[in-house]
């Protein structure tokens, strides 16, 4: 299925992408953010989601992709897409890519909105960045509701060993170097049996630290669907996983998606060593840039902070409405942005919640 956007000067086509190794090959090439690689929008298909990736060209050049992620809403508005940490292009194309990429959702699928939280820096000192230019002219507004989180740590891995060291806390500093010097193995995780150990200590960590996880099947499917994109770098006591750090990575960034640590890793202070052995992983990968993933007014990001001084900030949530009903959506609706974090239980609510702001909306129509 093809669509076109017309600019000033450029005819822009947008086509669906069928092809893993394209696709890959397509956000690799332009720094593109692990969640925008294929096994990512495959995970979540298989839970509740549809995926599609559109390849944006203008002519023969290729201009940017995006991988836009479809949740079903209550009818008539259709569906919720979502571009997580996308699209896939260089800032300075983002108009061109989001234009044409808003407008296949709008005539192919009818979304109400079109979220976008791409993996950009914000602007510094009240100027907006490229990116956030080529978002506003797109016609997107930033929104305060926000999926992942825009304030995060992200290191330079480019930096030498002594640097990135340099840069932690004296105690952290020390921690890691006793885990070096200690009994513990640092490794990436290698078996089905292994991965099975990570799950029991994160679900350990989650009732530890309050927060809520997903079904295990989720994260077998993140094992299965990323594979070698997906690396698990563990802390092993003998054939014990004690410690570990789940990251997603594409050719330059690695992001952190989950972590965890039992009551023996507790003691070794473990968890200070693996997330060193994995910025060392990434590293020897090929990653030029290792995200934490988020920065809250908690002990985990508490944590974080004791590897690095600094904090950063990217352009955050973005939407733009693409329907007619968009009022009845955001008035109504605003705890369906929230079905993209929570699930089945939130999804239920939001539904309830849209059945309710529409039934209103046609009432009013009719008076």
């Amino acid at each position: 299925m093809t669509a076109e956007s017309q600019l000033p000067g450029r005819e822009l086509t947008v086509r669906a992408c069928t092809d893993r190794s394209e696709w890959d090959a397509l956000v690799n090439s332009r720094d593109g953010h692990p969640l925008q690689l294929w096994g990512w929008g495959e995970v979540k298909a298989a839970h509740h989601w549809k995926v599609e990736r559109l390849i944006v060209g203008d002519g023969a050049e290729v201009v940017g992709g995006a991988q836009v992620l479809y949740r079903a809403l209550p009818w008539p508005l259709k569906s919720l897409a979502y571009l997580s940490r996308g699209p896939a292009c260089a800032p300075e194309d983002a108009r061109a890519v989001l234009d044409a990429v808003a407008r296949h959702v709008r005539t192919t699928r009818g979304s109400v909105a079109l979220v976008a939280e791409p993996d950009w820096d914000a602007g510094s000192e009240g100027a907006e960045s490229a990116g956030e230019r080529g978002l506003a002219a797109a016609g997107f507004a930033r929104t305060e509701s926000t999926i992942l989180i825009r304030r995060t740590l992200i290191l330079d891995l480019t930096q030498n060993d002594d640097e990135l060291m340099a840069a932690m806390s004296r105690t952290t500093r020390a921690n890691v170097r006793k885990n070096l010097k200690g009994g513990l193995e640092f490794r990436k995780v290698a078996t089905g049996a292994e991965l099975e150990q990570v799950l029991t200590i994160y679900a350990e960590t989650a009732k530890r630290a309050g927060f809520g996880i997903h079904e295990d099947r989720y994260y077998r499917d993140i094992w299965r669907f990323l594979g070698q994109d997906s690396p698990i770098v563990a802390a092993f006591d003998g054939d014990q996983v004690v410690a570990f750090v789940w990251i997603a990575k594409s050719a330059g960034t690695a992001f952190e998606l989950y972590g965890g640590v039992n009551a023996a890793g507790q003691k070794a202070r473990a968890n200070y060593g693996v997330k060193w052995a994995a910025f060392a992983a990434m590293k020897a990968d090929g990653c030029t840039r290792y995200d934490l993933n988020g920065l809250l007014n908690d002990g985990i990001s508490d944590f974080k902070k004791q590897f690095a001084p600094h904090e950063n900030l990217l352009t955050g949530t973005w939407e733009l409405p693409l329907s007619p009903l968009y009022p009845a959506y955001s008035t109504g609706m605003p705890i369906a942005r929230r079905v993209l974090q929570k699930g089945r239980a939130a999804a239920k609510t939001a539904l309830v919640g849209a059945r309710s702001a529409v039934g209103r909306a046609r009432q009013a129509a009719r008076r």
